[in-house]
């Protein structure tokens, strides 16, 4: 068997995986009652291990990127062997889902299949910059807490687990559809080369900003709305208090790139994206102790 090259274990960007995570620690933390520790471990492993990192490939390899793109800023090339190995991480995906429910392969199905169109050069709903996005965050964010939500239920609690709160999965949806336009707001020439048109572009670099506050605040409303209709007030507040060095650092930086453009940098996003993963990650991993 061939040895897995440089560029293939580069492009799957397996620590990305900790950006797309505060999805998972919110849902398993609204599995209160007929949670299974060994469904929730497998779920885990199969999206962050699996799908996650499958897609980021995929995309590596229909994009071929010469310039800093999440969490690389100088990607190899890709080689055949990603195809391969990426197709391979996918339906071992599936296989393992099976071990959960058909529900789950299916909604597993969706995701990928949608991962592929908007990467694939074929049909590349990456260059559309309102259906990308749409695709983006109803994927990651609803899709993918449905996913968990009912992943990480017992067997005997499948049908219960269907039942998902539609207002969390929106309220996922609009977290990842404030940030995701940050994340590409350093690659509007690179993007413009490639021939694709992103929400960033659209709304250009102050644009961005604004819009990143509005579904922000739109967001954190309706989480609010959730969790004090389900009598979870103390969890809000501390989520609220979580996420404060993350409204800090995108105020200092907005004030920088309205002076001066320069600052809508690869480095600066990194740091934004960081920061704001780490106190998602840790306020969703604290509701969800709190849960325990």
């Amino acid at each position: 068997m061939r040895r897995l090259q440089a560029s293939t274990l580069q492009l799957l960007r397996l620590p990305f995986s900790f950006f797309l995570m505060p999805v998972y620690w919110f849902a398993l933390g609204q599995t209160v009652d007929n949670r299974s520790w060994s469904r929730a471990l497998l779920v885990f492993c199969i999206l962050h291990l699996l799908v996650y990192p499958a897609s980021n490939g995929y995309n590596s390899l229909m994009d071929r990127d010469t310039t800093p793109i999440g969490g690389l800023e100088k990607p190899l090339q890709p080689t055949r062997q990603l195809f391969w190995v990426t197709l391979v991480m996918d339906v071992v995906a599936l296989l393992l889902g099976l071990f959960i429910s058909l529900y789950f392969v299916a909604g597993l199905a969706v995701y990928i299949l949608a991962s592929r169109a908007y990467s694939y050069r074929g049909i590349r709903l990456k260059k559309y910059p309102f259906l990308g996005y749409l695709t983006v965050i109803s994927c990651q964010g609803a899709l993918v807490f449905f996913l968990v939500y009912h992943g990480s239920h017992a067997a005997i609690a499948l049908e219960q687990s269907l039942q998902a709160p539609v207002e969390a999965m929106v309220a996922c949806s609009l977290l990842l559809g404030g940030f995701y336009p940050l994340t590409q707001i350093y690659q509007h020439d690179a993007d413009r080369k490639d021939g694709v048109r992103t929400i960033s572009m659209v709304l250009g670099l102050r644009g961005t900003f604004v819009f990143t506050v509005t579904v922000y605040t739109i967001a954190f409303l309706l989480l609010a709305h959730y969790f004090f209709l389900t009598l979870q007030i103390t969890e809000f507040y501390v989520l609220a208090t979580c996420m404060l060095p993350v409204i800090v650092y995108f105020l200092i930086w907005a004030v920088k790139v309205w002076r001066d453009p320069g600052q809508a940098s690869f480095g600066n996003t990194m740091r934004m994206n960081l920061i704001a993963s780490v106190c998602t990650n840790v306020g969703f991993i604290v509701l969800w102790w709190m849960g325990v």
